[in-house]
């Protein structure tokens, strides 16, 4: 049995677009302490982190941890139908997952479960890195926008001090520098100079989880993988991981 229902709609709708930019179908891990989904992209350049928090919801009921199949696509296509005055409710009903949107009507909509092998996925908490920022979103998704103007990837730089977002095309180049004390620029902390580069395809669909946080994380080392989070606190946790774009010198 499970049943969970959720007046913030954009808590589940928001996340679940960003993340069906990556992925296509996946499968989301029902448990007492709330919802969680962990995938890689086909061509596994990235994977996704998702867990929304049993606390989120108005009421959360559950008797055993269940795993269900997903298209994440179609799913999305319903939570695009909610608007903010709707009341989500989530039922499993034998082979598929009932969704609900509730005001002056009641809309149903049922989603078949799919049979998802489970693929390898990387184990993201094992991660180290060096370097950490946290830093407003809007200015991340400017710099990402701008980036985009001159090339195809972005390079970023931290040091004890400051925090570049860098971007060189053949003529032209475009660069973000945020001091440290830069009130755009909530946390710097590295232990040494990290300066990984990153493909913007990729960026330009995760910064979509920005909607459900002013702040983002981003957490990297030289040539390694950036771990990209954004959360909003005791409720939902959105983070991607991102492999390194290495260009030999």
């Amino acid at each position: 049995m499970f049943k969970a229902v959720l007046n913030d709609v954009d808590l589940l709708k928001v996340p679940l677009i960003a993340i069906s930019e990556i992925v296509d179908e996946a499968i989301f891990r029902l448990e007492k302490d709330g919802i969680k989904l962990r995938a890689a992209d086909r061509a596994m350049v990235a994977a996704v982190d998702f867990f929304l928090a049993s606390t989120a919801f108005d009421s959360y009921e559950i008797d055993e941890r269940r795993d269900i199949g997903l298209n994440i696509e179609n799913f999305v296509s319903v939570l695009k139908r909610a608007s903010a005055k709707d009341i989500l409710i989530l039922e499993l009903k034998d082979s598929r997952l009932d969704v609900i949107l509730q005001n002056s009507s009641r809309r149903k909509f049922s989603l078949p479960l799919l049979e998802i092998s489970q693929e390898e996925v990387p184990q993201i908490e094992q991660l180290e890195f060096n370097s950490k920022i946290t830093m407003d979103s809007d200015v991340l998704e400017e710099s990402i926008k701008d980036a985009a103007v001159v090339s195809d990837s972005l390079l970023l730089e931290a040091t004890p001090s400051k925090f570049c977002l860098i971007a060189e095309g053949d003529i032209s180049k475009a660069e973000v520098e945020l001091e440290k004390g830069n009130e755009s620029l909530i946390e710097l902390a590295t232990k040494d100079v990290s300066r990984a580069r990153y493909p913007l395809d990729y960026l330009k669909k995760m910064i979509k989880g920005k909607k459900i946080s002013d702040n983002v994380t981003l957490e990297f080392s030289t040539d390694y993988p950036l771990k990209l989070t954004f959360s909003v606190l005791d409720k939902c946790k959105l983070s991607f991981v991102l492999a390194p774009r290495v260009v030999e010198e």
